[in-house]
């Protein structure tokens, strides 16, 4: 197995040492080739500065810098493609902030062998959140229940970032075609897994709360997951995904 775990980063400097650190120790005992790929969106506060540094520290870090801020989803495809022509055949994404539990990672492998796509759920038995308070846990629940309801799938987490891909999988995504750019990425690429007849399976997980740094969430990166969910059911429906 030729594994490429994908750590997109704006501003992530105080969290990205600790998770490098704590993914290696996790690396280690996974059996398999594997790297982490930093992908930096030339965050000001010197994340990509210090993951150079790290790259010349820790034998299985690699740093792709981009040369703007464009959002979570042409990050995302900038590292997909990268892990594409490294040979990769298992990709992970996850946050680099420590919300996901790089502990969990063995486990999102195990459940990529028997489906295409394993996908780390807040919203199944066994899975939650850590330190959210009310309103967000009620925006992010009712985020999955719409995207859920409209598209008409039975993944109960499609906002959930925390994924192992198999190659083929993530070879038979549109990449190209993708212009998501916030958290409505997550809910895309899921769906036009699904609709591309690829086994989607949810294991449980705790989605904690980011001990440094500020959050992502903008108003922007809302409206856009509340529109593009039904522009994706429209387009299904016309044979245009």
């Amino acid at each position: 197995m030729r594994l490429v775990i994908c750590l997109p980063t704006y501003n992530e400097r105080a969290n990205l040492e600790p998770i490098a650190r704590r993914l290696g120790d996790v690396l280690a005992n996974v059996g398999a080739e594997a790297r982490v790929l930093v992908i930096d969106d030339s965050s000001p506060d010197g994340t990509g500065e210090l993951a150079d540094r790290l790259s010349g520290e820790l034998p299985f870090l690699s740093v792709l810098h981009r040369t703007r801020k464009e959002g979570l989803g042409p990050a995302y495809i900038a590292g997909f493609r990268w892990a594409l022509e490294h040979g990769a055949n298992r990709i992970v994404q996850m946050d680099a902030d420590l919300s996901h539990d790089p502990a969990d990672v063995p486990r999102l492998l195990a459940a990529a062998e028997g489906a295409v796509l394993s996908l780390g759920s807040r919203y199944v038995e066994g899975g939650g959140t850590e330190n959210w308070g009310k309103g967000r846990q009620a925006i992010s629940r009712f985020g999955s229940f719409y995207a859920r309801r409209i598209l008409g799938v039975p993944v109960r987490d499609l906002t959930g970032g925390f994924k192992c891909w198999r190659r083929e999988a993530l070879e038979a995504l549109p990449l190209d075609r993708i212009r998501t750019k916030g958290y409505a990425f997550q809910i895309e690429t899921t769906y036009r897994a699904l609709r591309g007849g690829f086994e989607v399976v949810e294991i449980p997980i705790v989605f904690a709360e980011r001990r440094s740094g500020g959050s992502k969430m903008t108003r922007g990166i809302v409206l856009e997951a509340m529109w593009k969910v039904p522009e994706l059911r429209l387009r299904a429906v016309l044979k245009r995904l």
